[in-house]
C-alpha cells in the first residue's frame, strides 16, 4: 500500500512537472485540435498556416526584442513606436529620398540601434525609470513619425528586392519572416543558454546588486541590451514596411501589447519563472492559434485586442507564480 502511494504521488509530481514545463505547449497542440473539429474546412489547412507564420513573424520578432530588455530586469515601452517609425523610414527613405533599399535597410538599423542606445543611456546613466525613460522616448518617436509623414501615407515604387524581404518563400513553401524568426530565435538562445553573456543578463535580472558585487558591469549591459533591442525591434519594422509597402504613423502602437505578451507568457513555459527563447516563441504560437481560431468562429474585431489583454494579465500573474515556485524549489534544495 505504501509503495502504490508512493508510486501515485510520484506520478503527480511527475505529471505536475510536465505540465507545469510544457503547458503552454499543450494547451497549443489542444487548441489546435479543437479548432480543427470545429473548422475541418478552413482551420487545418495550409492557407491557415501560412497566414498564422506570415502574421506573426512581426509579433515575433517584437516579442524576442522585449525578452532582451526583460531579461535584464527593465522594459521597454518605446518598441512599439519604433517598429512604426522603422516601416516608415525604410519605406520613405526609398519613395521620398530616392536612397537605394539596401543603404535605406542600413539606415534604419542604425536608427534603431541609437534609440536603444538612448533608452540604455537614461536609464543606466540619467537613473530615469526604464518604464518613464522609454515611454518618453517612444512617444517622442511617434511625433517624429507623424512629422515625417506629415499625417499622409507614403507610398511609391519599391525596389523588388525590398518587397521580397517578407514576400518571398524560402524552399518554394516556407514564408521568409519564419526564417528570420527561426534563424534569431536560435541565435539568441545559443547566447542566452551557453555564454557567459546570458548567464550575466540573467543574473542582472534576478538581483542586479548582487551581479554587480560579483564584477557583472551592469551599465554595460544595460545599455547593450537596449541597444540589441533596438535593433531587433528595427529589423521587425523593415520587414513590416516590405509587407505593407506603404508608411503609415498610426502603424506600430498596437504591436506593443502583443509584444509583452508573448514575452511574459512565454516565461510561464519551458524554463518557468523567466523569459526564455523557446517559451516566447510557443507563446506567441499559442496566440495565433487562438485568434486566428476565434476570428474564424465569427469573432468580432475587438476579439484581438480582448484576448491579448486578459492573456497579458495572466501571463503577468502565472510568471510571478512560476518565478516564486522557482525559487522555493531552489530553497528546498540547499
Amino acid at each position: 500500500m505504501s509503495q502504490t502511494k508512493q508510486s501515485s504521488a510520484r506520478l503527480k509530481f511527475n505529471l505536475s512537472q510536465i505540465f507545469g514545463t510544457y503547458g503552454l505547449l499543450i494547451l497549443s497542440i489542444l487548441f489546435a485540435v479543437i479548432f480543427s473539429i470545429l473548422l475541418p474546412r478552413t482551420f487545418p489547412t495550409a492557407l491557415t498556416v501560412r497566414a498564422i507564420l506570415n502574421d506573426r513573424a512581426t509579433i515575433a520578432l517584437l516579442s524576442l526584442s522585449a525578452l532582451i530588455v526583460i531579461a535584464i530586469g527593465e522594459f521597454d515601452l518605446s518598441l512599439g513606436y519604433m517598429v512604426g517609425i522603422s516601416h516608415i523610414l525604410a519605406v520613405g527613405l526609398q519613395v521620398r529620398q530616392e536612397w537605394p533599399w539596401g543603404l535605406a535597410v542600413v539606415a534604419v538599423l542604425l536608427v534603431g540601434a541609437l534609440v536603444g542606445l538612448v533608452n540604455g543611456l537614461l536609464v543606466h546613466v540619467a537613473k530615469i525609470s526604464s518604464f518613464i525613460a522609454t515611454l518618453g522616448v517612444g512617444t517622442t518617436i511617434y511625433g517624429l513619425a507623424q512629422w515625417y509623414t506629415e499625417g499622409h501615407q507614403i507610398v511609391g515604387k519599391l525596389a523588388p528586392e525590398f518587397v521580397a524581404l517578407n514576400g518571398a518563400d524560402v524552399l518554394g513553401a516556407i514564408p521568409a519572416p519564419t526564417v528570420y524568426v527561426a534563424i534569431i530565435a536560435t541565435a539568441m538562445w545559443l547566447v542566452f543558454e551557453f555564454l557567459p553573456i546570458g548567464r550575466h543578463m540573467y543574473a542582472l535580472g534576478s538581483n542586479a546588486r548582487a551581479a554587480e558585487l560579483v564584477g557583472i558591469p551592469r551599465g554595460a549591459y544595460t545599455i547593450g541590451a537596449f541597444v540589441a533591442s533596438g535593433l531587433l525591434t528595427a529589423f521587425a519594422g523593415i520587414l513590416l514596411g516590405s509587407r505593407f509597402q506603404v508608411g503609415q504613423a498610426n502603424i506600430g502602437p498596437e504591436f506593443l501589447l502583443p509584444s509583452f505578451v508573448g514575452a511574459l507568457l512565454g516565461a510561464t513555459t519551458v524554463k518557468p519563472g523567466r523569459v526564455n527563447i523557446w517559451g516566447t516563441i510557443i507563446a506567441v504560437i499559442l496566440l495565433a492559434i487562438g485568434i486566428s481560431g476565434i476570428q474564424q468562429l465569427g469573432g468580432a474585431f475587438y476579439i484581438e485586442p480582448l484576448f491579448n489583454g486578459l492573456t497579458l494579465i495572466i501571463a503577468v500573474g502565472l510568471a510571478g507564480y512560476a518565478g516564486r515556485r522557482r525559487m522555493r524549489a531552489k530553497a528546498a534544495e540547499k
